[in-house]
């Protein structure tokens, strides 16, 4: 067999690796043979077969459903156009997204402000069910009006801005001036510069650089500022201006830089210019773990769901942007470490719980690094990136209720474009041919209802978050309470609307719960399907009966959707019915076998 260039040098150089492990065979016991890359590939292919017991092989490629995630940046009509973002240097994100408004930071002549720009246009109702679509003809897109009217009511800049994650019309912004404010946003539009807040918290002796809501807990706000404290506050008053925080935190040696919540708001995870990473407890503001690794200095940190772990982004000894992975537990030594590369901006973290998947965002870059994170080694397995050549200052994130499931979209980013003037939204989408929803890659996920109250928190309490599921027209995302279900149908009777209300009344004049005759001479497995027949009622909580017609073409496909899930139920349905009338079938006639032999 002749064998080209390439491939006498591949044997060369496994013949040479084969004598080196030789004379190491009798120094160590266990030895795997150590392929390289030096050569090429065919290397691999012309290993000697006496080595093969010793060799364990593990492919690179890793099989995973987000492994062809891409990002779709939206066009330029789609986008927020002439408007003016902030030139402040603090590294934050300037941006805040909901379902219903993009707030960003902007400059303002004699102190501080921010724009909110309301996603639909009109009035924006808080009870929307279609918050899934990107349909051009009910998003405000285009040109910003250069007088558009400007939320400024800080004396210095605004630093940071967080919506209320169970009200979508309420926000906090903290500034240079020391303080922190709490703002209602009108449903309408705004007509002038909205000046006047709904409470003032004022504790802080410095500029405050970070605010966070608590992730379960209902009007629990905290802060951090320049006066290395970190103070936890109760909006649950009727004050308009609170002047102490139910909890003060003094265990920082320099300003905070980042802070993240675990799932249950149990714990607070900080990073500090002090180098330092600390896991807190947020009530009691003692330190239960502390990181002084020095081969990392941290910028930002931040909690991988339930995985009971910590990644940091900051950089190395050599000045080498960094991701770090640590164990909550211990954080003596990171479990591991990958250097990006020399660019000089911060490293933003955001991490999907629902998908494990973490998305690595630049300041100053125009790409989109994505990984996935798993409990087991190695714990980072890159995925691929975003590439742009517009550089973001800062980056926004809508919250996943408010994606787009009709076109597997499970992430959306809004990049604060400052060379441009321009907010341009990227969605990371999975590539499917299917049209109907994907349950796999939407699992519950973490609602806009609390857990728990204040005071309950304050108290010690701990809940994880109220999950709700994306489907469409399987739930109200918002914040009322929900209607209550309809009693069941009973299989036997007939499928009109009209009747079930006829004979449901008919059963309240009785006394007596509605068909419970019927239910009593109904066959044994019509108790069985009580929950099937509810289905056919109920699609996915959403009465088939009392739906609206559709407005726009966007409610249409879902309703459409809707109609086909219906269908496909419907026919296991009967098939399922089917196969019991052909064992009640065979039954019969075994019994008339039987008795005439008798």
């Amino acid at each position: 067999m002749e064998m080209n260039l390439g491939q006498w040098l591949g044997v060369q150089d496994c013949r040479q690796q084969e004598r080196q492990w030789n004379r190491r065979a009798s120094e160590e016991e266990d030895l795997t043979w150590p392929l390289t890359d030096s050569v090429g590939k065919s290397c691999a292919f012309f290993m000697p077969p006496f080595l093969s017991w010793k060799m364990s092989w593990h492919p690179q490629y890793r099989s995973s459903k987000f492994r062809h995630v891409f990002g779709k940046p939206a066009s330029k009509e789609n986008c927020y156009d002439s408007v003016p973002i902030t030139r402040s240097v603090h590294d934050n994100h300037f941006c805040a997204v909901n379902p219903h408004f993009i707030a960003v930071v902007t400059e303002c002549a004699g102190g501080g402000a921010f724009l909110v720009i309301p996603l639909h246009q009109g009035r924006v109702s808080s009870s929307s069910k279609s918050l899934f679509s990107l349909e051009k003809d009910i998003f405000k897109t285009g040109k910003l009006d250069p007088h558009y009217p400007k939320v400024c009511g800080h004396r210095g800049n605004v630093l940071d801005i967080k919506w209320n994650p169970f009200d979508d019309f309420e926000i906090a912004s903290c500034s240079e001036d020391a303080t922190i404010k709490i703002w209602d946003i009108p449903k309408q539009l705004l007509a002038r510069n909205l000046t006047a807040c709904r409470k003032e918290l004022v504790a802080h002796s410095r500029r405050v650089g970070l605010v966070e809501w608590h992730p379960t807990a209902a009007n629990i706000l905290f802060s951090s500022g320049y006066d290395y404290k970190v103070m936890v506050w109760n909006l649950d008053t009727k004050e308009s201006v609170i002047m102490s925080p139910v909890k003060t935190i003094n265990c920082h040696q320099d300003v905070i830089l980042s802070m993240s919540f675990n799932t249950n708001g149990s714990l607070l995870a900080t990073a500090c210019r002090d180098r330092k990473i600390r896991v807190l407890d947020p009530r009691a503001g003692a330190v239960l773990q502390e990181a002084s690794y020095k081969g990392h200095r941290a910028n930002k940190v931040l909690f991988l769901g339930n995985l009971k772990k910590l990644l940091s982004t900051g950089t190395s000894r050599w000045n080498n942007r960094q991701v770090a992975l640590w164990d909550q537990d211990d954080l003596s030594v990171p479990l591991t470490e990958e250097d990006l590369d020399g660019s000089s901006g911060v490293l933003f973290p955001f991490y999907d719980a629902d998908t494990n998947m973490l998305y690595v965002v630049g300041k100053g870059d125009g790409n989109i690094r994505y990984y996935e994170v798993s409990a087991d080694k190695p714990h980072l397995n890159y995925l691929t990136e975003y590439r742009s050549y517009n550089p973001q200052k800062g980056i926004g994130v809508m919250p996943k209720r408010g994606l787009d499931v009709s076109s597997c979209e499970i992430f959306r980013f809004y990049k604060l474009i400052t060379t441009k003037s321009l907010i341009e939204p990227v969605s990371m989408i999975v590539p499917r041919r299917s049209e109907s929803y994907q349950e796999d890659i939407y699992p519950p996920t973490a609602g806009a209802q609390p857990s728990l109250t204040a005071q309950e928190w304050l108290s010690g309490m701990n809940k994880g978050p109220v999950l709700v599921s994306l489907r469409p027209g399987s739930e109200l995302l918002s914040t009322r309470p929900l209607p209550p279900e309809r009693p069941l149908s009973n299989p036997m009777a007939p499928t009109s609307p009209l009747l079930f209300n006829q004979r449901e009344k008919l059963g309240a004049e009785d006394g007596r719960r509605p068909f419970s005759l019927l239910e009593e001479k109904a066959p044994r497995w019509a108790a069985e399907h009580r929950l099937e027949e509810k289905k056919t009622w109920l699609t996915n909580g959403f009465d088939i009966f009392e739906c609206p017609p559709p407005k726009t073409e966007n409610e249409l496909l879902q309703m459409f959707y809707r109609q086909q899930d219906e269908i496909r139920r419907l026919r296991e349905l009967v098939t399922q019915r089917e196969v019991q009338a052909k064992q009640l079938e065979l039954e019969i006639k075994n019994l008339r076998m039987g008795s005439e032999r008798f």
